[in-house]
C-alpha cells in the first residue's frame, strides 16, 4: 500500500484521503458491454472480445475458478448493458470478472476514477474517485490541491469539473474524465 502523500486533507467538499479498495460493486462494468462485445467463442472458456468503436479484439479466457459463475446468467439478465464476462455472486452479490487475468488493455487501464490527473509525462499524479476521494500520488499536486483546489466551491458538479480541470491544466497537468 502506498504512503500517504503530504499535504492532502479534509476541505468543504468533504474530500478524503483515504485509500481506495475497491468494494466489487461492479459499477466499472455494468454498461461496458456497449462496447466491448463476444465476436467469437474460440471453445474452451476462450472468446475473442472485440472494442465496437476502436475494432480491438483480445482473445480472454474464463478463469477456471469462475467457470461454474461465468455459466450463471442472472448478471447477464440483469443487467444487459454489462460486460459479458460480469458475474455477481448470490450469497454476497461481490462482482467478479471473469476473465480478469487476460482482460483487454481497456480494462487492465481504468482505475475507477472520476478525475485522472496525470503529470506532464502521462504518468498518475493523482485521482477523484466516486464522489468523495481524492488520492493524489505526487507531493506537488497534494500542495497545488490544498492551495488551490480544495475550497473551491461550484454549484453542480459540472462547473466544479470544469473550474478544477482548468487550474490544474494551467498548473502543468493534464485532467481526464
Amino acid at each position: 500500500m502506498r504512503e500517504p502523500v503530504p499535504g492532502a486533507s479534509c476541505n468543504a467538499r468533504r474530500w478524503r484521503f483515504t485509500p481506495f479498495e475497491c468494494q466489487q460493486c461492479g459499477e466499472c462494468c455494468s454498461v461496458i458491454g456497449q462496447v466491448l462485445f463476444i465476436s467469437r467463442d474460440c471453445g474452451d472458456g476462450r472468446y475473442i472480445l472485440t472494442n465496437r468503436y476502436t475494432g480491438e479484439k483480445t482473445l480472454v479466457e474464463v478463469a477456471p475458478d469462475q467457470a461454474a459463475l461465468f455459466g450463471d446468467r442472472t448478471t447477464t439478465e440483469r443487467y444487459p448493458e454489462a460486460c459479458p464476462f460480469l458475474r455477481f455472486r448470490r450469497e454476497d452479490e461481490k462482482a467478479f470478472c471473469a476473465v480478469h487475468l487476460t482482460r483487454p488493455d481497456m480494462c487492465r487501464d481504468f482505475g475507477c476514477w472520476r478525475l485522472l490527473i496525470l503529470k506532464p509525462d502521462g504518468s498518475r499524479a493523482g485521482r477523484v474517485m466516486g464522489r468523495s476521494h481524492f488520492c493524489p500520488d505526487d507531493a506537488d499536486l497534494a500542495r497545488i490541491w490544498e492551495d488551490q483546489v480544495r475550497d473551491i466551491e461550484e454549484p453542480g458538479d459540472e462547473s466544479w469539473i470544469r473550474t478544477v480541470t482548468s487550474l490544474l491544466t494551467l498548473a502543468g497537468y493534464i485532467v481526464r474524465q
